[in-house]
């Protein structure tokens, strides 16, 4: 069918995102590839503001795009296709992050041996992490979006495709949740 669907008016139109995901799912072999170039700069600008490194967003675009692209017959069209492109995509950064906190432990261990004592900034950056991952992924991509990346609020609202006052609001509430998580965590991790 292409990337175009027509309506018996005789006006071609691009297909819809959801259209696309459907007709990647029926087997069209093209489907995909034109959801993925529509939402690429907005998926990869997602994944630098989350990871932080061009070269772990790089790579954890690419996992989330492939588990997209497995597990498109499991969307269930409860929200927009573009949300559904954004949560894989920060799911897929927050776990190469988890991944990449283990390789900063051979780190660690080769700095301890040259006799600098790096605890206290590794200790405060596993505490805010916990933290962090107490939260839901909405809460968590708006607060790492604007708080932790620097992103405007209207900024993070067109990356995330949402309004501005639900950044506001998603915001409010994961910044009153980190109060408390890290006051709980700086607790136990104070000895």
């Amino acid at each position: 069918m292409g990337i175009f669907s027509g309506h018996g008016d005789g006006v071609v139109r691009p297909r819809t995102d959801s259209e696309l995901l459907a007709a990647h799912v029926a087997g069209d072999r093209y489907a995909f590839e034109e959801l993925f170039y529509r939402h690429h700069r907005q998926l990869y600008r997602l994944a630098t503001l989350t990871t932080a490194d061009p070269d772990d967003a790089a790579d954890a675009l690419q996992d989330a795009l492939l588990a997209a692209h497995r597990t498109a017959g499991a969307f269930r069209h409860d929200s927009a296709v573009s949300s559904w492109l954004h949560r894989i995509v920060v799911n897929a950064c927050l776990d190469r992050l988890r991944r990449n906190k283990f390789r900063d432990h051979a780190a660690l261990d080769e700095q301890l041996t040259c006799g600098t004592d790096p605890t206290r900034h590794i200790d405060t950056a596993i505490v805010i992490e916990r933290a962090l991952l107490t939260l839901p992924l909405e809460q968590r991509a708006a607060v790492v979006a604007v708080d932790m990346q620097g992103f405007s609020v209207a900024e993070t609202a067109r990356l995330l495709g949402i309004p501005e006052g639900t950044v506001k609001s998603r915001c409010a509430r994961a910044r009153a949740k980190l109060a408390a998580s890290l006051t709980v965590f700086a607790g136990d991790h104070i000895e």
